[in-house]
C-alpha cells in the first residue's frame, strides 16, 4: 500500500464534504442515538450475566445458552454491510425507528422465550438491529452535526457503549437475582421504548442520499484510506480480544486476585473506557492521526506492563484500567476516520467497518484461546502488545498528516 499524497486526502479527513451538512448541531437527536447504543449494547451483554438461571429455566446447558451471544454477533456481522442496501430508498429517520423497534421486539421475545430456539430468534432480531445501527450511526451523525464537531458527537454516542459496558453485567445479574432473568429483559425492553420515543420527537427527516449497493461496497473497499482503517481494525481489535478475553484468567493466576477484587478491576476497566471515549473524541477533533496512533500505543504499553509488573496487584489493576482507557478511545477515532475517508458513502463504509470489527473480535478470541492453551496466558498478552504496536506503526507511517 502506498502512502496517500497529502493535500486532497488530508482535506478529505479534515473537512469532508457532507451531502447536507447542518450549520447547527442537532444534539437532541445525537443524545437519542446514544440512548439507542446503550440499549443495544446492554441487551447484547445481558446473557453473559444471566447465563446460569437462563439455562436452568430453559432446560439447556450453559454452553448451549451461550450461543445466544454467538447468534447476535454473527447476524450483526452479516447485517452491518447489508442493512443500508436493503433500506436504500427509505428515510434514514424511519430506518432508525425500525432498528429501535427491533431492540424492543428482541427483548420482549427473550423475556417470554419458552425454549432455546425462541431465545435464539430473539437474539437474531437483536443482531439485525445491532449491526444495522452500528453501520449507519456514523453516517447519520455526520448529517446531524457540522463536520468539525463530528468526533464530539460520535464520542457522545459511544458513551452509551461505555456506560453499558460498566452497568449491563452487574445490574443484569442483580435484577435477575432479585426478580428473575426475564424481568431483566423486560426492563431492557422498556429502555428500548424510551429510546424510540425520544427518537420520534428529536430525529429530523433524513432522506437517503448516495444510494448504497453491493457495488458501492467494493468501490468503498478500494478507497486507500478506508483500506488503511480496516487494516487498523483487523490488527488492533483482533489483538485486543486475543488478550483481553483472557484477562480474568491472568488476574487469577499471576497477581492471584479473588473474584471480588477481579470484579472491581474489571469495573475500573469499564470506567477507564468511559473516560477514554471522551478523551478520544476530544483528541480526534483536534488531531485525528494522533488519536488513532496513541490508542494502540497505550494498549501495547499496558499489556507489556502486565507481563513485566502484573504480579503486583496494584500494578495489574492500574494497567487494566489504563487498558480500558486506551481501548475506549478506539471506536470514536476509528469511526471518525472511516466516515471522513468516504464521506459520500459513509453508510457502506460503516457497514464494512462493523463487519470487519465483528470478524476481528471472533478471530482474536479464537487465536488468543489457542495461544493460552498451548503457550500460557502470557503469550496472548504478548501477542496483543506486539500487534497493537504494529497497528500504531502502520498508522503513523501510512496515514496522511491530519492536524487541525
Amino acid at each position: 500500500m502506498t502512502e496517500p499524497a497529502t493535500g486532497t486526502m488530508d482535506a478529505a479527513l479534515l473537512a469532508p464534504a457532507q451531502p447536507d451538512e447542518r450549520s447547527d448541531p442537532a444534539w437532541a437527536a445525537v443524545l437519542s442515538m446514544a440512548l439507542g447504543v446503550f440499549g443495544l449494547v446492554t441487551a447484547e451483554f445481558l446473557p453473559a450475566s444471566l447465563l446460569t438461571p437462563l439455562a436452568q429455566d430453559l432446560g439447556v446447558t450453559e454452553g448451549a445458552a451461550g450461543q445466544a451471544v454467538t447468534a447476535t454477533a454473527v447476524v450483526a456481522a452479516i447485517a452491518a454491510p447489508t442493512i443500508a442496501i436493503a433500506t436504500k430508498r427509505i428515510d434514514r429517520k424511519h430506518v432508525l425507528w425500525g432498528l429501535s423497534l427491533m431492540l424492543i421486539l428482541s427483548n420482549v421475545l427473550a423475556a417470554i422465550a419458552w425454549s432455546l430456539p425462541v431465545l435464539l430468534l430473539a437474539r437474531v432480531v437483536l443482531g439485525i438491529g445491532l449491526g444495522g445501527f452500528w453501520s449507519m450511526s456514523a453516517a447519520i451523525t455526520m448529517r446531524l452535526v457540522p463536520s468539525h464537531v463530528l468526533p464530539r458527537a460520535m464520542s457522545i454516542i459511544l458513551t452509551g457503549v461505555s456506560l453499558a459496558t460498566v452497568c449491563a453485567a452487574p445490574i443484569g445479574a442483580y435484577v435477575g437475582d432479585l426478580w428473575g432473568w426475564r424481568s431483566t429483559f423486560m426492563l431492557a425492553g422498556v429502555l428500548g421504548v424510551v429510546t424510540l420515543l425520544v427518537q420520534l420527537v428529536s430525529v429530523p427527516s433524513l432522506p437517503p442520499v448516495n444510494v448504497s449497493s453491493f457495488r458501492t461496497l467494493f468501490d468503498v473497499a478500494r478507497n486507500p484510506l478506508v483500506r488503511l482503517g480496516l487494516v487498523l481494525i483487523v490488527l488492533l481489535v483482533s489483538g485486543h480480544f486475543a488478550g483481553f478475553t483472557y484477562v480474568r484468567a491472568f488476574l487469577e493466576r499471576v497477581p492471584v486476585l479473588g473474584i471480588e477484587t477481579i470484579s472491581l478491576v474489571l469495573l475500573a476497566y469499564g470506567v477507564g473506557g468511559f473516560f477514554g471515549n471522551l478523551a478520544g473524541g476530544l483528541l480526534a477533533e483536534r488531531n485525528l492521526k494522533a488519536a488513532i496512533c496513541l490508542a494502540p500505543l497505550m494498549i501495547a504499553a499496558t499489556t507489556l506492563s502486565l507481563l513485566f509488573l502484573g504480579a503486583s496487584p496494584v500494578a495489574a489493576a492500574i494497567s487494566v484500567a489504563l487498558w480500558g482507557f486506551a481501548f475506549g478511545a478506539v471506536p470514536v477515532s476509528v469511526q471518525t476516520w472511516i466516515v471522513r475517508a468516504a464521506p459520500d458513502q459513509a453508510e457502506s463504509a460503516g457497514g464494512l467497518m462493523v463487519a470487519t470489527f465483528q470478524v476481528s473480535i471472533a478471530a482474536g478470541a479464537v487465536f488468543g484461546g489457542l495461544l493460552v492453551d498451548n503457550a500460557g496466558v502470557a503469550s496472548a498478552f504478548a501477542y496483543c502488545g506486539l500487534v497493537a504496536f504494529l497497528a500504531a506503526a502502520v498508522m503513523f507511517f501510512r496515514a496522511p498528516r491530519t492536524t487541525a
